[in-house]
This record gives C-alpha cells, structure tokens and sequence, in this order.
C-alpha cells in the first residue's frame, strides 16, 4: 500500500483540521458553549462528513476507510464535541444490510463496548450502551436481532440522561427493557463477516482518533512547557522534561504508522484480515494514548490534574477511545486467540 495521501486526502485533511481547530473547544468552559457547538455540528453535516460511509449506489461506501480515519484523527485532535464515529459506525452497519440509515441513529454495544449489542426478544435483556450521538434528544440505537446463521437490524430508542466520562462524546445507556422495533426493508442479512469488516472500521476510527488527540495533547503540552518557567527559565529547557516530551513524540509518530494501514485495509482486505489489522493497530494506539496522556498531566504539573486544564479532556477522550471495541488488552488476548490458537492467554 501507498501511505501517502492523494492530493483531494490532504485537502480533506487540512480541511479538517481548519474546521475542529476553529469551532472546537480551546478551554473546558467552552464545552458548555452550545452556539459553538452546533457551529460545530453544523460545518461537519453541511460538509458531508457524516455520509462518508452511506452507500454509492453500487452497495460500495461513497469514501474508503481512509477517508474516514483522515476526520476521525482531525476531530480527535481538538477534541471536538461533534458526533462522527457513531453516526459513521450506524451508516456503515445499514449499508451492509441494504436499508436507508436512520437520521442520527448510532449503534448500541454491549456494556463493556466491545461488540454490537445483540438482543434476541422484543426489549433488551440487559443495559446497552448507545455511542457517540447527539447529546441532546432522544437517541436511536440500531441492534443485532439474530436470525438464522446471521442477523436482522432493528432499532431501540431513549430520552435518558448521558453518561461516562468523556465530555466531547455523549454515551446513553438503554436500560433492560427497552423496547426494540425491527427494521423494515432490509434486503439482505447481516453475516459475521459483514461484523467483521464493520468491526475492522470501527478498529481503525477509534485507532486514528487516538492518534489525533495524542497529537493534540502534546501539542498543548510544549506549548506549555515553552511558556511556564520555574527558577527563571522555560521547563521545557529541562533534559528531563525534553526527555518525555521526544518519548511521547516518538510514539505517536510510531501510533501514526500503525493507524495507517487498519484504514486501507478496511475497503482492501477480507474482513477477517482487516479486522486483524485494526486490532495489532489498537493495541499500539491505546498502549501508547495511556503514556501519553500522564506525560501531559506531568508536564502541566500541579494544574494538570485540575478541572480547569483541558489535558483531562483529552485523557478522557483517550480512555473512552482506547475502550471502544476492546483496549490493547482485549486486542492481544484476540490476537493470541487467532494466530496462536491460544485460548486463555500463554502460560
């Protein structure tokens, strides 16, 4: 594969990153600005983002996985408080089984985020969880009903109160209970390998947004190491502090790398290796988000781990990120599952 970018992926990505550096959140109170944020929602509806996955026509997605990854790394660096991974995820899921996607639905995962969440009744046995929608309103989650060797989509809706930890992406549980309304029109079923390749999607969005806001935390951190001075010089000027700041570089340049190909490879590859490649990828992304972000905490010093500093922010995207569809450990323990035919870890 070529790992650079076409002429029209530099220009989607600088693009990009014009548009979540001047509508995103430059401080935690401006998290609680809603004009800017719709701005924001605003410029990535009327930019098409969100439809990048919808169908061409063909039953092929109007833009490849790179695409894709090229707005999820760009929103991840400024920590936009927009939906796009879920709203995309949802698009790609009705794609595959051949119906219109739903306005602002999103998919709903399983209570430790990993796999779609699958319900076999007509209301949910457990909690679910519906991912990165709009904050507001009532949200619909599209469901996995099990149907033959495959599964049919159908749909649950709530107006609950939002929930986890980070503060640019809304998480909704749907309580045991809910409701669930199957979807009509569906012409084709949904086989494990349709979960495969739109789990090898959601490897490499989560995979790039990771990449994204280690970028824009470090940033944030030299910055802040050029400018605070202890004993009348810069702390940056200090080996030590240098020291974690080149460490954090090199792996998110190292991240960049592994987040590459889990893009490509989700339009390229057969789903079983795609998938594959976005969790080798996830594994590395997440690992190194965790180091990362304590860097950032670090080099802020004692603001670091205050409300007021924005680094929490991105640590807490970070977290919910590394979360979604299994962290590094989940990844590796698959990963040893299939290439090692180990079960239960090595002893």
């Amino acid at each position: 594969m070529d790992t650079r970018d076409t002429l029209e992926q530099a220009e989607l990505r600088r693009t990009a990153r014009r548009v979540a550096r001047e509508l995103g959140p430059r401080t935690v109170a401006d998290l609680d600005d809603r004009k800017r944020s719709e701005r924001l929602a605003e410029a990535v509806r009327s930019a098409g983002w969100l439809e990048l996955r919808h169908s061409a026509g063909d039953g092929d997605p109007l833009a490849s996985g790179v695409e894709a990854a090229i707005i999820a790394d760009a929103l991840g660096e400024a920590v936009a408080d927009v939906p796009f991974s879920g709203p995309i995820l949802a698009a790609d899921l009705a794609r595959r089984a051949g119906v219109r996607p739903v306005d602002g639905a999103v998919v709903a995962f399983s209570a430790d985020l990993i796999d779609a969440a699958v319900v076999s009744r007509a209301v949910t046995d457990t909690a679910i969880l519906a991912v990165d929608h709009a904050a507001r309103g009532p949200v619909a989650a599209y469901v996995l009903v099990p149907e033959g060797d495959g599964y049919h989509l159908a749909l649950a809706t709530t107006d609950g109160a939002n929930d986890g930890a980070d503060l640019t992406r809304a998480i909704r549980p749907l309580p045991a209970g809910t409701s669930v309304v199957r979807v009509p029109d569906q012409s084709r079923r949904l086989t494990h390998e349709d979960l495969d390749a739109w789990a090898a999607l959601g490897l490499a969005l989560t995979s790039a947004d990771i990449v994204g806001l280690m970028r824009g935390v470090l940033d944030l951190s030299v910055a802040y190491a050029k400018d605070r001075k202890q004993y009348g010089v810069a702390i940056g000027t200090f080996q030590a502090v240098q020291h974690l700041l080149a460490e954090a570089r090199c792996l998110i340049e190292a991240a960049f790398s592994a987040a590459l190909y889990p893009a490509w490879a989700v339009d390229q590859l057969a789903p079983h290796d795609a998938r594959a490649a976005g969790r080798v990828a996830k594994a590395y992304c997440a690992r190194a988000a965790r180091t990362v972000c304590e860097t950032a905490v670090q080099v802020h010093g004692g603001i670091g781990n205050t409300w007021d500093c924005i680094v929490h922010v991105y640590l807490r995207r970070a977290l919910l990120s590394s979360q979604w569809f299994g962290d590094d450990g989940e990844q590796l323990r698959q990963l040893e599952r299939i290439r090692l035919g180990v079960t239960y870890g090595l002893s």
